[in-house]
């Protein structure tokens, strides 16, 4: 195999045994009938991987993903095929797999981490960074049965998180993190793409679409399509709405498709009306949550609020809001640039702006000792129920060119509780939905 190839699949298969009774597998021994069906989970699994990339695996449960998974990762051998890999892969798969639950997250960190290929000095030296990483206080002392599925993942991704490894196999284990711990995961995998080779398995295109350079579509056992992520995202949500479509559906010819006119109602009040209405939680400014920069100035306070300058504690989607910034400048900022980012608990960028093209033909100097207070304001959009982070961050100098002196990560944190949104990132209000029905006359027109 090339050494620039990771992972190596040719012609892979996989087939399973399925016996009625478990005394079939022992009688199996002695008998010339065969007693069990045959189960064909992979069939011609066909593809490389190259150091570096990052290749997503998308396809509906019982497509053969978590099979794949597993053959590469070597806990299962194929019927058919051969599966190559270069270098030391480090894997998470199914909720607690390679832990035991009798022993304590400190102890299994030693023995997954060991199974890893780390000597116990290698472990000891990273031992303190793979806990502040987990962030689970004195349960890592707790036998882990008695973990939480959350503080599984955290424990589990820390340990692959420092294990040095050239590959990293991730199996819908983070849709089970909360959304600051899954924005640290993520952020880590995006660093890792630097050096490393990554595959993500997820049900959530926009992640695999986000993350990922290419793709591999799964379908009972076989590869549907195979290229760039964005692409195979695409493929696999259109024949998934067309799953759920009916066959005999006929697209609008051009004569019957309607001309745009102007909207006049407003649906916002229905809706904030009813048990749908956009009710959004928002927690209070981290000073503490982590962060980067330069330091010639920092951000002491984000804050949302209402046009009378108010503090919010709850939003409603589709209200006009307030983001107000302020920042404490410490060394001479002649051209500063502060802008806001509002995240979904993937880390995928939802929205956001900043003050440079306002004020890019009159630059604010802002001289050592200043306060700088931003706001912008704008009608919230309305979320899918989640939880969601705003990530500010304060710089100096151009759009193009310019250095961070401060950048929080996760500044506020915002919940969504209940939300009208059918689909997407996010929703706008509409400003009117209507259905007609009228009846057509014979030179074309409608009464």
């Amino acid at each position: 195999m090339s050494s620039d190839i990771a992972i190596s699949v040719r012609n892979v298969g996989k087939t399973f045994r399925l016996y009625k009774r478990p005394q079939d597998r022992l009688l199996q021994r002695f008998s010339r009938k065969p007693l069990f069906k045959e189960f064909h989970a992979l069939a011609d699994i066909d593809f490389e991987v190259k150091r570096g990339e990052t290749v997503g695996i998308i396809g509906r449960n019982g497509s053969g993903k978590s099979t794949l998974l597993q053959l590469i990762c070597g806990t299962l051998t194929p019927t058919a095929g051969e599966v190559k890999v270069n270098g030391r892969i480090a894997a998470l798969l199914e909720l607690g797999a390679g832990f035991n639950p009798e022993f304590t997250g400190r102890e299994n960190v030693y023995l997954n981490a060991t199974i890893l290929g780390l000597t116990k000095e290698e472990i000891d030296a990273r031992l303190q960074d793979i806990f502040d990483f987990a962030d689970i206080g004195e349960f890592v002392d707790q036998p882990v049965k008695t973990y939480s599925s959350g503080m599984y993942v955290r424990l589990a991704f820390a340990v692959i998180a420092h294990v040095d490894a050239d590959i990293l196999v991730i199996d819908e284990a983070l849709a089970v993190g909360d959304a600051l711990f899954t924005q640290k995961c993520m952020r880590f995998l995006r660093a890792f793409r630097e050096k490393g080779t990554i595959l993500f398995v997820s049900h959530d295109s926009h992640a695999v679409t986000n993350l990922c350079q290419r793709a591999i579509w799964l379908n009972q056992g076989r590869i549907q399509e195979q290229g760039v992520a964005k692409e195979v995202a695409e493929a696999y949500l259109a024949s998934l709405f067309a799953s759920t479509n009916r066959k005999d559906e006929k697209p609008a010819t051009e004569s019957e498709m309607a001309k745009p006119e102007d909207w006049v109602d407003q649906r916002l009040p229905y809706i904030n009306a009813s048990p749908l209405r956009n009710d959004i939680e928002v927690f209070r400014f981290d000073p503490k949550a982590s962060a980067f920069g330069h330091g010639h100035a920092a951000i002491t306070n984000v804050r949302l609020e209402n046009d009378e300058g108010r503090p919010l504690a709850w939003v409603v989607g589709g209200e006009i809001v307030n983001l107000r910034v302020k920042v404490k400048v410490r060394e001479l900022l002649d051209r500063p640039i502060v802008g806001f980012y509002v995240k979904d608990r993937l880390g995928q960028n939802l929205f956001g702006d900043n003050t440079y093209l306002s004020y890019a033909d009159d630059p604010v100097s802002a001289p050592a000792g200043t306060e700088l207070t931003v706001r912008f304001r704008f009608p919230m959009p309305l979320l899918p129920a989640g939880d969601y982070s705003i990530a500010v961050a304060v710089a100096n100098g151009t759009q193009l060119e310019h250095v961070h002196h401060h950048w929080i990560h996760d500044a506020l944190i915002f919940r969504s509780q209940c939300s009208a949104v059918a689909s997407g990132l996010v929703g706008i209000p509409m400003l009117e939905i209507s259905l007609e029905a009228s009846e057509q006359t014979e030179d074309g027109g409608t009464e």
